[in-house]
């Protein structure tokens, strides 16, 4: 070593400023989550506020500034979407616990520490084991064990020796490296695989894509209808333009649930606030809704079904007799040996160190070997490793062959008197103990897998690791179907990895782009699918599944991508979350079609007034008062009821077909009470004020069938909303520009209203028939 930095001096100070100033510096911000910016243009440029927001400036135009309410609903869900947004994305950032990672360089000859931000290329690096490697790195001297886990998912460790290359977001686990920096910043492996992630998924939210689709069909008839209802109104009623545009607003605006948009917001933002009560930190609200359709979940071994920290489950000392001294060797053997490997952490946390003897000669773990030995003073030379590697077959202890059959990883403790560190080749070996190390299930993951089984959702694993392994714990795991498992690394072919998905449920030996192509076939054959992950190796497949979902104690790009964080890193969460996912469909699904009611009666009363050349017989604070009590409040505490049932159906299809029987009562009235008036000449204060009670009366008949079966919140939600609504009508009629109801308008009202629900009565009947003979 002496001679290699006697030789060896680094880069100088006026190198590392030429190349700072030429940019070749490891500061490279690859942060992948959405920019501030790009939160609030998502929020705000959407369709459905600019129809609003166009309508809205309509009316300022005419001074009907008593009409503009609706905006109030729109700020609403704009402020609930970008909070909720930057919120999460501010707790992914303070989740990082490798960013300001340190490193140790040398420069004009001496060992300086340095943010490893600071590194520059053709940097001298000075690795231990222990320490992350923070951008890619070439061997020049030494040897070491990386563990590149989180950029492969292979936990198996990868010997480094002069000329090796050392990739950015690995670590050393043994052994002590000098090492060239090869590439820094956007040129390092771990940042081109999370740039590849870079570009946000559009939101994937049935609710939100059914909006959307009201929205567009909106769009196509909005502008020119509203134009025509305008122009009748200015020269065939002769109506002033504030009334002409008052009254195509009222028109216009009817057709947008603004209501459900808001609706849909509150009830998502109050499921990702429940979850993150149950440590479910959700950084796309609308993960909440998709989970509640996933089919298949795909499950990465390490640090998901398993806890990715291995435990010693056993250990047995070969000669009890000797079992002081066995203990006093593997204490000593701790002290002074430098690996660093999950397996060797899983020891140490079991086991004390000792100084009973001294070293002389060590020699580092290799995954070749699968072995390392420390030689001590008076003792001999200590060995560690797996047990087929220290003896031949015949002499290995029973107790090793019990534990790979449980598919515990084995290691046996070893003593020789043989000279092995020159020849790394081993005889006379003496096993002393043996330990069975176990990477344990997570608790209740055997529960979790029954219970997603059990509410149709499928499972398959995707590791980078061994098959076998993963098949085993995946038994243990209480996983159906894990004896199909598969290795992945003979396959080379995109159309081979497609054709694997639907015969196997294990796949091991995983690259990163083969899991995105699975996850994409997946898709492919109909699924919903979910995908967990916590390296830089799932990232493709994360982006690619239609919720993703990563561990805390992953890597920062993973966190930074995912739909959902899991803060304890622990995957039994996930009924949570479908269970929310669930209530927020399902109680959006039930309460949705009182919103729809206003979208279809006033499209169909806006063809008929064009035909007619009548003007639209409401206004918008009347609309806006019909969002608030009647679609708003009963909607929003039935909202955060629980209902657990998986979710069936086509949302839009649903809803609109349990809203068209009220919309066209609400039109039979309509064209009633118009017939009405010519007969028994209402003016136009009092057919506007029985047409708009009788719209109160239909939209009740919608809450009440919501609130179907009763329990004492619905029956409570009931009596408020129509007692609340017909006397809101009747304390600001004046606002509402209608009257009350009089002796010559209240009978017509009753008998209206009694003809509307025995109408209902008929049709709900009908439809439950066609229901049973389905």
């Amino acid at each position: 070593m002496e001679n290699f930095l006697e030789n060896n001096k680094g880069l100088s100070t006026t190198d590392v400023h030429q190349k700072q100033v030429q940019g070749l510096q490891n500061n490279y911000d690859d942060n992948v989550a959405k920019s501030t910016k790009d939160i609030f243009k998502d929020n705000l440029l959407t369709l459905f506020n600019f129809l609003n927001v166009m309508i809205a400036v309509c009316l300022i135009f005419v001074g009907a500034f008593s009409n503009l309410a609706f905006i109030l609903i729109i700020l609403i869900n704009v402020v609930i979407g970008i909070y909720q947004e930057i919120h999460a994305r501010n707790m992914v950032a303070k989740l990082s616990i490798v960013s300001r990672e340190q490193a140790t360089v040398i420069r004009d000859g001496q060992e300086q520490v340095i943010d490893a931000t600071e590194l520059v290329l053709g940097d001298l690096v000075k690795l231990n084991a222990g320490e992350q490697i923070q951008s890619d790195m070439r061997v020049l001297f030494g040897r070491a064990e990386a563990n590149e886990s989180l950029l492969t998912g292979e936990s198996d460790l990868i010997e480094k020796e002069e000329g090796a290359d050392l990739l950015s977001g690995s670590f050393l686990s043994s052994g002590q490296v000098y090492a060239e920096v090869i590439h820094v910043g956007k040129d390092n492996y771990a940042t081109k695989i999370a740039e590849e992630a870079k570009v946000h998924k559009p939101i994937n939210s049935e609710l939100v894509n059914s909006i959307r689709k009201v929205s567009k069909f909106t769009s196509y008839i909005i502008i020119p209808l509203g134009l025509i209802l305008l122009a009748e109104g200015l020269f065939i009623r002769g109506d002033s333009p504030k009334v002409a545009v008052v009254a195509s607003a009222a028109a216009l605006l009817g057709m947008l649930p603004k209501g459900l948009v808001l609706l849909i917001s509150i009830a998502l933002a109050t499921a990702v606030t429940k979850l993150a009560k149950k440590r479910i930190l959700v950084q796309d609200m609308y993960a909440v809704e998709t989970l509640a359709h996933v089919d298949m979940i795909c499950l990465d071994k390490t640090g998901t079904i398993t806890e990715g920290k291995m435990k010693v489950a056993e250990a047995t000392i070969l000669s009890p007799e000797h079992e002081v001294e066995v203990e006093a060797i593997l204490g000593s053997y701790l002290h002074e040996s430098t690996d660093n490997n999950i397996t060797m952490q899983a020891i140490r946390e079991a086991y004390e160190e000792s100084t009973n003897y001294q070293a002389i000669d060590d020699l580092a773990f290799s995954s070749e070997r699968k072995w390392g030995a420390i030689k001590f003073e008076g003792l001999g030379t200590v060995i560690l490793g797996a047990p087929e590697r220290l003896v031949s077959e015949d002499k290995l202890p029973e107790q090793v062959k019990r534990g790979q059959e449980e598919g515990f990883r084995v290691l046996m403790l070893a003593l020789t008197q043989a000279e092995v560190m020159e020849s790394e080749t081993l005889s006379e070996v003496v096993p002393l103990m043996v330990f069975e190390i176990d990477d344990p299930i997570r608790q209740n993951a055997d529960e979790t897998l029954a219970y997603l089984k059990s509410e149709g959702v499928a499972i398959k694993v995707i590791s980078g690791d061994n098959p076998v392994t993963v098949s085993n714990i995946a038994r243990r795991a209480g996983l159906e179907g894990y004896e199909n498992y598969l290795d992945m690394s003979g396959l080379e072919t995109e159309s081979e990895v497609r054709a694997a998905v639907a015969n196997y449920t294990v796949f091991g030996r995983v690259s990163p782009k083969q899991k995105q192509i699975l996850v994409n076939e997946l898709q492919s054959l109909g699924h919903t699918v979910a995908m967990t992950g916590d390296g830089v190796n799932d990232v493709l497949a994360l982006r690619e599944a239609d919720c993703s979902i990563a561990m805390a104690e992953g890597d920062s790009a993973t966190r930074q991508i995912a739909n959902l964080v899991l803060l304890d890193s622990d995957f039994t969460t996930l009924p949570d979350v479908l269970f929310e996912g669930r209530r927020v469909v399902n109680n959006v699904t039930k309460v949705a079609s009182v919103f729809f009611i206003k979208t279809i009666y006033s499209f169909i009363l806006s063809i008929i007034c064009m035909i007619s050349a009548l003007a639209f017989p409401f206004v918008p604070i009347q609309i806006t008062l019909l969002d608030l009590a009647i679609e708003g409040y009963p909607a929003f505490f039935l909202s955060f009821e629980s209902d657990k049932r998986q979710v069936h159906g086509k949302f839009l299809p649903t809803v609109l077909k349990n809203a068209l029987p009220n919309a066209l009562l609400v039109i039979m009235n309509i064209v009633a009470v118009y017939g009405l008036a010519k007969v028994m000449n209402f003016s136009q204060l009092e057919s506007t004020t029985l047409m708009y009670y009788l719209l109160i009366g239909v939209s009740l008949l919608a809450v009440i069938k919501a609130c179907l079966p009763l329990n004492p919140l619905r029956v409570f939600l009931i009596v408020t909303t129509v007692v609340g609504i017909y006397v809101a009508a009747m304390l600001f009629h004046k606002i509402l520009f209608i009257g009350l109801l009089t002796a010559k308008t209240l009978p017509i009202f009753i008998a209206l209203m009694i003809i509307t629900i025995i109408l209902r009565l008929i049709i709900t009947a009908s439809l439950k028939k066609q229901q049973v003979k389905k």
